[in-house]
């Protein structure tokens, strides 16, 4: 029976480009010029750093652009308040990962509204989807791909015949 999983999970190695280019634009910004202001990744936590808050309101646009361009969805982020220290401020942006109970149950209930003949299941921090017909799991992933309510980056791994 063809089945595969459905993970949400951000690519380390792309996640780490954005923060580069992100880096990049922020030198070539006029309004940041002679301004102590970077970004920085650890363990899927950006650290933004500058000297005023505004500053920082405007490095978030440049991040989230810098994402989009190596596929990574941007609602996976979420960040904390501001906090400042001498004559830095800083904000951590958390990645997301894996999907969460509700999500899950999001993910299964739009698959049953949707009346095409698969078991889905939720283990753990994947979602399993089985069928008889490959067409039946493309069909799902194509589900997923489209719906708009689903604000994670999902993959799809272990696609077997």
């Amino acid at each position: 029976m063809p089945s595969f999983d459905v993970v949400s999970e951000v690519d380390k190695h792309e996640a780490q480009n954005a923060v580069d280019q992100a880096n990049r634009e922020l030198s070539t910004r006029f309004d940041f010029r002679g301004v102590q202001a970077g970004f920085e990744l650890n363990d899927l936590v950006v650290t933004m750093s500058a000297e005023q808050e505004f500053q920082l309101d405007q490095m978030k646009p440049m991040l989230a652009g810098a994402m989009v361009k190596r596929g990574i969805k941007v609602s996976c982020l979420e960040y904390s308040k501001p906090e400042g220290s001498g004559k830095q401020t800083r904000i951590k942006a958390t990645m997301r990962q894996g999907i969460d109970s509700d999500l899950g149950r999001k993910m299964v209930k739009l698959v049953k509204d949707s009346k095409i003949k698969v078991q889905v299941s939720v283990q753990g921090d994947t979602v399993r989807v089985q069928g008889k017909s490959r067409d039946d799991l493309q069909a799902v992933m194509a589900l997923y791909r489209t719906d708009e309510s689903i604000d994670m980056p999902l993959a799809f791994k272990n696609f077997k015949d």
